[in-house]
């Protein structure tokens, strides 16, 4: 598997978030995601930005095309260095929140790709990475119908 240069973005307001989705947009278009997927990578990358921005005081997220053979996908890294998660297990669990939302950020993050992992250790920050890869195209109908 091979990466390109990753593309760094700062996470510091709303404007930036804006700006965060817009780029993971174009990029997920450009690997080849449908509108489906896109939609579904727009949504986790948002919710990590925001959690980096309320929790983490802001950070950066690096976004990087990974090709491994005849696959193209995209790893997003979320990079802050806030206060850190207590209890990782506990803040990965459906409705948990820290904040009074849903409850539904990193464990929503979580089901909507394909790959994700957490590093975060109290008093040194958080990092959140996700990768989706492209789905294939759909095989070519056979037979008559």
């Amino acid at each position: 598997m091979t990466g390109s240069p990753s593309e760094r973005l700062p996470i510091g307001s709303d404007a930036d978030l804006a700006r965060v989705r817009r780029r993971v947009r174009q990029a997920a278009a450009g690997v080849g995601f449908g509108l489906v997927q896109q939609t579904k990578l727009i949504t986790a990358a948002s919710e990590l930005a925001r959690n980096a921005l309320v929790h983490g005081g802001g950070g950066h997220v690096e976004l990087t095309r990974l090709t491994d053979g005849a696959r193209r996908g995209l790893r997003l890294s979320f990079v802050d260095t806030g206060p850190g998660i207590r209890d990782v297990e506990l803040a990965l669990t459906d409705g948990y929140t820290s904040a009074g939302g849903l409850g539904l950020g990193l464990s929503g993050a979580r089901r909507l790709v394909q790959e994700f992992s957490l590093d975060s250790r109290p008093g040194r920050g958080t990092t959140v990475t996700i990768t989706d890869w492209a789905a294939g195209l759909p095989s070519p109908r056979t037979g008559t119908p």
